[in-house]
């Protein structure tokens, strides 16, 4: 019965190591795949909450106007891998509510067709949240033919709601920024 008892334990080792290795594969393969849903998970955390400036999307502004009025400027930058000028619309001061339409110009400065994409966001941050978007070149990439000039429209109004929030009572300007990128597809 020694040999038996023996041979058990002996077993038993190996059985517990194959048991922990494939616990530890199973963490290591959620691990991956928690990496790979990182990214849509902190866009979308971003802009439920508009953290990080990020702004909202809308359809229109179904909350009206309120006297408040807020400025808003506008900032671009350009990576160098990206033959365009851009300029961006000169400041705008309006009610709050009210949906307003601005324009940034872009040239291609290149002798080729140059695809780009811009990424934004909104200082304050805390302001993102309440910076609604209806209409953006930047949902989509923008193709420019040689030496194209184009105008590039933002179709957005800042929510009404913001003047309930009291952190940002003393806010009176808004910056929308945004950084154009030469796009993945060109290769560059």
């Amino acid at each position: 019965m020694a040999d038996t008892t023996a041979s058990y334990h002996q077993a038993d080792p190996g059985r517990r190591n194959k048991r922990m290795a494939v616990m530890l594969a199973g963490v290591a393969a959620g691990m991956v795949g928690l990496a790979f849903a990182s990214v849509p998970l902190y866009q979308l955390f971003c802009q439920v909450t508009g953290f990080g400036g990020t702004t909202q999307v809308a359809s229109n502004n179904p909350k009206g106007v309120i006297d408040r009025q807020m400025k808003v400027r506008f900032d671009v930058n350009v990576d160098r891998a990206l033959a365009w000028t851009v300029t961006p619309s000169a400041p705008i001061t309006d009610q709050i509510g009210r949906v307003d339409t601005v324009n940034y110009i872009a040239t291609n400065n290149s002798d080729k067709p140059v695809t780009g994409q811009a990424i934004f966001n909104v200082v304050p941050e805390k302001a993102g949240y309440y910076f609604n978007k209806i209409e953006c070149f930047c949902f989509t990439e923008q193709t420019l033919q040689p030496g194209e000039t184009v105008e590039m429209p933002i179709v957005f109004f800042v929510d009404p709601d913001i003047d309930e929030n009291r952190e940002l009572d003393t806010i009176k300007e808004i910056t929308l920024s945004y950084t154009f990128y030469a796009s993945d597809s060109e290769g560059s």
